[in-house]
């Protein structure tokens, strides 16, 4: 096994997208059942290809950014097996100078989750982890996930959880059974208030709860939103507004590839009222400090 050390010097990058999803593995095998990709695809209107890891790479290099990047263990509540977290681990350190991994364990299988964060951190060196309440199935705020989210705080390690609508299941009956509420941001403060070494990324605007998401950061300032998932054309004003002045360090620029494309989220970004003294924060600094990454910019 190869353990992950990031080699990436920041100071060379334009950005660091804190939302790159890895859905197809090394060996084809898709991180979502075949009906559900297909009905995300609809959802964004988009059948583009999945690429592979190294593929996710590439892509970025050119582009003189870094790729926070990961899955979504989601097994039990799926019934279909993940990618493995470990292997995109040994793939971001085939690509250290710009891929970051955070790995991804399933709530629902209680100590066994705990375990495998330790050893994803200790073994595979993963920086950080990736959850999706509604596609997992589990409420966040519920205290049988506290021993997984004390592991997640000694290891030093920040948490991203998805928030707000999905396009996954969207159109299928029931909505293939998913329920949003879980993903209301408003969930995550009572574990932000737990545990307040532990940083919280909570992923895109949070809509049809902003409100609640800028609430939960104003408040406790280990949390931290990611931009990724909208358009920045149909970001909401107040989103905006707090990116602009009391959440300007907290804030994160995210893109969800492959479904959003970061050539697409900067050219939106242009035609937003996001200021450009705070989009050197945003694209960049403020993920570098979460990250521990080194930059000769401080701010």
């Amino acid at each position: 096994m190869t353990r992950y050390e990031p080699a990436i010097d920041v100071d060379s990058l334009d950005a660091i997208d804190m939302h790159v999803h890895i859905e197809v593995d090394d060996h084809g095998h898709s991180s979502l059942p075949p009906e559900l990709v297909e009905a995300a695809s609809r959802y964004f209107s988009t059948d583009g290809p999945r690429p592979d890891l190294d593929s996710v790479a590439a892509y970025y290099r050119e582009r003189h950014m870094a790729a926070v990047i990961f899955t979504v263990d989601a097994g039990t509540r799926l019934g279909h097996p993940s990618i493995s977290s470990v292997e995109i681990a040994e793939g971001a350190a085939r690509n250290n100078d710009v891929l970051i991994p955070f790995g991804s364990v399933d709530p629902l299988r209680g100590a066994a989750a705990v375990d495998d964060a330790r050893r994803l951190v200790e073994d595979s060196g993963v920086r950080g982890f990736k959850f999706h309440p509604t596609v997992q199935g589990f409420d966040p705020s519920d205290e049988t996930y506290y021993p997984l989210y004390a592991a997640i705080e000694r290891l030093g390690v920040p948490a991203l959880f998805h928030t707000g609508q999905t396009g996954i299941g969207a159109g299928m009956p029931g909505g293939y059974g998913f329920r949003l509420g879980l993903s209301n941001p408003i969930l995550l403060d009572p574990v932000a208030a737990d545990f307040p070494e532990l940083q919280i990324i909570m992923a895109h605007p949070s809509v049809p709860w902003q409100d609640e998401a800028l609430a939960v950061a104003t408040h406790k300032h280990n949390t931290w939103i990611d931009l990724s998932g909208w358009s920045p054309k149909y970001f909401p004003a107040e989103l905006v507004r707090y990116a602009n002045s009391v959440l300007k360090s907290r804030v994160l620029f995210g893109s969800d590839f492959p479904l959003l494309l970061p050539d697409r989220w900067i050219r939106d970004a242009e035609q937003t009222a996001l200021k450009p003294e705070v989009m050197p924060g945003i694209m960049k600094h403020n993920a570098a400090r979460l990250l521990g990454l080194a930059s000769s910019d401080s701010s």
